[in-house]
């Protein structure tokens, strides 16, 4: 899905969806521990930051992150409210960051609107940026077969078996090391955190 359909579509319900998600406390323990086990010690780019709450977590944690996003409201959001926390506007499918410059990748259900063909061109991009043995840690929907594309509250989003998944990152060039599974709770649906490193 174009950048600019995604961002035209966080920034109209912006506001709400930093009251429902923007504060680290909105985030899983156990998704913290994930990431923090996965990405440190860094740095990391947080790519698709939203509001910036995952960047302020790992930022609290020890490990140096800059959120990047491309919905302009959730930078404003992030730079005000965490002001010693870097925040970039810009989009997660062209980094300006050097190649094998960046330790730490945490794209943290900011996937989820590629579709399959987009999704493997931009693990391309972060296989670009991140160092030999790199780590990228990906959070998603999962589906049980298919790639299946489903109406997400903000506008349409993919959910993906783990098998495949894991299929498409080695692809492009990683190997996978651990799998976080929350099963459907509620209004929640079954998702997932992939964690992989740069191997080629």
């Amino acid at each position: 899905m174009p950048d600019h359909t995604v961002q035209a579509a966080y920034s109209a319900i912006h506001a709400l969806y930093t009251d429902l998600f923007g504060s680290p406390d909105s985030l899983a323990p156990e998704d913290t521990t994930f990431a923090v086990t996965h990405l440190s010690p860094g740095p990391v780019l947080d790519l698709g930051c939203g509001p910036g709450h995952f960047t302020k977590f790992l930022t609290d944690a020890g490990i140096p992150t800059t959120g990047i996003d491309i919905v302009p409201e959730f930078i404003a959001h992030a730079r005000t409210t965490y002001p010693d926390i870097p925040f970039e506007l810009g989009s997660l499918r062209t980094l300006t960051a050097p190649t094998e410059s960046i330790p730490a990748i945490l794209a943290w259900f900011s996937l989820i609107h590629l579709t399959p063909t987009e999704l493997s061109t931009v693990l391309t991009e972060f296989h670009r940026v991140l160092t030999p043995g790199g780590r990228l840690v990906i959070g998603y929907f999962e589906s049980p077969d298919t790639i299946d594309p489903f109406p997400h509250k903000v506008t349409t989003a993919y959910r993906w078996p783990t098998d495949t998944l894991t299929e498409v990152v080695t692809e492009a060039g990683f190997t996978a090391l651990a799998h976080l599974h929350h099963p459907a709770s509620g209004n929640v649906r079954p998702n997932s955190a992939l964690a992989v490193m740069k191997s080629q």
